[in-house]
């Protein structure tokens, strides 16, 4: 590889640096602070683990979606494509005895090859939270109420959660005599709005009537509280009712909140983790066509680590949500401002000092001694490219002149 080719990065992957790093840094330190009032604590996992973690059996994604490589012994390891296996296993392993409530909080990237999406990131950065040990509505309820404070707390305004449940469709597909791989492409056929598909797939099928009619609304099946009703008078399917019944609680929690006008209810909603197995969510807003945030109920998947433990979580994915803000044009609040001392050399002390009084006060300084071939208009001109909010020119004499570079 030639030396211009080495400043350029793989496909799928990108350098976020400047302005933009900082605005993240932002968004998330916002977003981290809601996790914490919230009482979630902090964890960290391996960027990859040993291929299993993330195999079939955990309902997570394709193998053929993985970056995979092996170790010395021949252990096959993946980039994680997905944390919450990671954490899973974490809570296994480390919170073993625990039977009460478990609050953790995370952020860290996820890596998937998307070879059939040109133009999308294999590297996504997610900060996301998961409570173990709570099987309750009112913990799918706070989670959900968390979403959404924490995108309101990244300045968004119009989003909207869209929530659903994973035992709607599986409820009514127990009634079916669809096969495995025939389950899949109906599902494939729900997720891409396509009625005419589902309705040539189910036509001449051994099935109650009113699960095919169902089944073929499915991807209509959006909207407020009215919806949940609509489909409770069409079904009888008791483990349908049931996962309706408890999207009724969800919304009585959120409404006690005050949080019912940012959720919609898409009884249609399916996810591609299959680990998820009650409240399924996806968070939408305007400027970017994926979802923002993910989330759900996944109460068998630490028991595939040893622990019997009920879960909820969500991950907020960080790059399509700053693509939003961006779209939107919704400011985000810059952190501090750097103060550039600018000194000659027999200024030094005076300038270490200066500094150090204004990092006490938590002002950001940044040092740099002057050269005396290089005029002023120079770093003056540096200090605007680099977002010094103000030049504090400390020259041989001692007397020092102040640029407010913000007004220049």
């Amino acid at each position: 590889m030639d030396q211009k080719s080495l400043l350029f990065t793989p496909e799928g992957v990108r350098d976020i640096y400047g302005e933009d790093c900082e605005k993240r840094a932002k968004i998330q330190q916002g977003i981290h602070t809601i996790m914490k009032q919230y009482g979630f604590k902090n964890i960290q996992t391996p960027t990859f683990e040993f291929f299993d973690i993330f195999n079939r059996e955990r309902g997570t994604v394709k193998s053929a979606d993985m970056f995979k490589f092996f170790d010395q012994y021949n252990n096959t390891l993946v980039l994680r494509p997905d944390i919450t296996p990671s954490i899973a296993r974490c809570v296994a392993k480390y919170y073993e005895k625990e039977e009460m409530q478990i609050r953790l909080c995370y952020t860290g990237s996820t890596f998937t090859r998307l070879s059939g999406y040109q133009g999308k990131l294999s590297e996504i950065t997610q900060l996301g939270a998961e409570m173990m040990n709570d099987a309750s509505s009112d913990a799918d309820g706070e989670i959900i109420a968390m979403t959404i404070e924490c995108l309101q707390k990244s300045g968004l305004k119009e989003f909207k959660v869209d929530i659903g449940h994973a035992d709607i469709f599986r409820g009514l597909i127990e009634e079916t005599d669809l096969s495995e791989e025939e389950i899949e492409t109906l599902k494939t056929y729900l997720n891409n709005k396509n009625i005419f598909a589902v309705e040539d797939m189910l036509e001449n099928r051994d099935m109650p009537q009113e699960c095919k009619n169902l089944l073929v609304k499915m991807p209509d099946l959006f909207g407020g509280i009215e919806t949940i009703t609509y489909v409770k008078e069409q079904t009888t399917n008791k483990r349908a009712l049931k996962a309706l019944e408890r999207l009724e609680k969800i919304y009585e929690i959120l409404s006690v909140s005050g949080l019912e006008d940012h959720i919609t209810f898409d009884l249609g909603l399916l996810s591609h983790y299959e680990y998820y197995t009650g409240v399924i969510f996806k968070a939408y807003t305007y400027g970017t066509g994926d979802a923002i945030v993910t989330g759900g109920r996944y109460d068998n998947l630490v028991e595939q680590f040893g622990k019997k433990t009920p879960a909820v979580g969500f991950a907020l994915l960080l790059d399509q949500l700053m693509e939003a803000l961006r779209s939107q044009e919704i400011p985000i609040e810059a952190q501090e401002k750097d103060y550039l001392i600018l000194y000659r050399s027999a200024n030094r002390k005076k300038a270490l000092e200066m500094a150090k009084s204004y990092r006490t006060d938590n002002q950001p300084a940044r040092l740099l001694r002057k050269d005396a071939q290089t005029p002023l208009s120079e770093y003056i001109a540096y200090g605007k490219r680099n977002e010094v909010s103000k030049l504090l020119y400390i020259d041989d004499t001692g007397e020092i002149s102040e640029f407010d570079l913000s007004e220049m």
